[in-house]
């Protein structure tokens, strides 16, 4: 089972150079182009969603199986490697949304960061299980494994509500403009 977290770290790195604002030589963004930013932020976070509602079956599972001796280490590997797949999919989406961070709405920044935080924690659990298991696939109910195991799960589970929540927000900010636009338009 190889090991690619490239796309989390690449992610990871964007996220420590664009977080305290705009990258440089990035020209401020006109109303179209900000439209158009965030309407491609928005599409990425609802493809984060979607993968972290494939995710979270994989992650809840390797939870049980840190309770349950008689599923072998290739159960583990099975499913360790479906959790790295899902990851390594949010992290390339994470890093593509870090490159836009300066044109989105602020709503959509701090999602940005939120998500990545969890995605940290999920890709840092999922590499550290699939080392371990690699160098010790008769020890799978030691501590510093099981811990991982559930790290993945509760942290996976913390990524799918905290899109669903932001993805809520905006679709309830684009609601609250629709009818503000139609009152006023209904007060000429």
């Amino acid at each position: 089972m190889p090991l690619n977290l490239k796309p989390m770290i690449v992610a990871l790195a964007a996220a420590a150079l664009l977080c305290g604002g705009r990258a440089l030589g990035s020209p401020s963004p006109s109303a179209d182009s900000s439209a158009y930013w965030s309407d491609r932020a928005s599409a990425l976070l609802t493809e984060i969603q979607r993968e972290t509602a494939q995710l979270g079956p994989h992650a809840d599972a390797l939870k049980t199986f840190a309770q349950n001796p008689r599923l072998s280490w290739q159960s583990h590997a099975i499913y360790l490697d479906r959790v790295k797949g899902h990851i390594n999919s949010v992290g390339e989406r994470l890093a593509e949304l870090q490159r836009i961070r300066h044109a989105v709405r602020p709503w959509q920044q701090q999602a940005i960061t939120q998500v990545t935080s969890h995605a940290a924690q999920v890709a840092a659990s999922t590499q550290a299980a699939i080392l371990h298991l690699r160098e010790n696939q008769t020890y799978l109910f030691v501590p510093e494994y099981t811990d991982h195991l559930t790290t993945i799960a509760d942290r996976s589970g913390d990524m799918k509500q905290t899109i669903d929540k932001f993805l809520d927000y905006g679709k309830t900010q684009q609601k609250l403009q629709r009818l503000q636009d139609e009152l006023e338009l209904a007060g000429t």
